[in-house]
């Protein structure tokens, strides 16, 4: 990690807490409650057994998948901004620590989501411009080809360029988006398979019946 602070002394408390607040903020598992709450049981059983936004999308329906979709993101930009108020280097812990724990829940045996919100929201904290390019590119792709998993494919698959750009070269900020870009895609590794086989599913826009 050190390669990507720029400090070359960080103190072990605050950094500590930036990485395990932010951590177990990423690791609240809001598919899951959400669903629960709106009596559809375990979301980990249904549709694709994910706890992320599109698998409430194909289970629950819109509100309930905007619901976590908002909420996924902000578990990942809330600490972000919180550590970023004291230096960009406890920023970064945070985003790590957030993404690290929705992808890796300690609450649910270590097994979370793809990543893809709390990666948006962690982006947003650290450079509000590539979170937003992210979502325009995530958006016009979901509406062109209505597969959440191209979409998000797609957005961050070109997101390193967008830090590389936006932020005119901060290599902290690429570095972290590149990373987090890396994980994202081997998470997708499965949607990769069946896209290349034709099989990936396309978003369904309300509840199942």
């Amino acid at each position: 990690m050190s390669f990507i602070l720029t400090q070359d002394h960080i103190d072990f408390v605050p950094a500590l807490t930036a990485f395990g607040g932010a951590y177990l903020s990423g690791s609240a598992p809001y598919g899951l409650i959400l669903s629960r709450l709106a009596g559809l049981g375990d979301i980990r059983k249904a549709g694709s057994g994910n706890i992320g936004a599109t698998n409430v999308l194909r289970v629950g329906g819109k509100g309930l998948a905007a619901a976590t979709l908002l909420l996924d993101a902000l578990k990942g930009m809330v600490p972000v901004l919180i550590a970023k108020h004291f230096h960009m280097d406890y920023a970064v812990l945070a985003a790590f620590g957030a993404f690290i724990g929705h992808l890796f829940p300690v609450w649910l045996k270590f097994k979370g989501g793809k990543g893809v919100a709390t990666g948006i929201g962690v982006l947003l904290g650290l450079w509000w411009q590539v979170g937003v390019a992210v979502i325009c590119l995530w958006i016009l792709a979901a509406l062109m080809f209505k597969i959440s998993s191209l979409a998000a494919l797609a957005a961050f698959g070109f997101a390193p360029i967008f830090a590389a750009v936006l932020t005119r070269g901060d290599y902290q900020i690429i570095l972290t988006t590149f990373i987090l870009s890396i994980a994202i895609w081997a998470r997708h590794r499965a949607n990769i398979k069946r896209l290349a086989e034709g099989t990936e599913g396309r978003m369904n826009f309300g509840p199942k019946a």
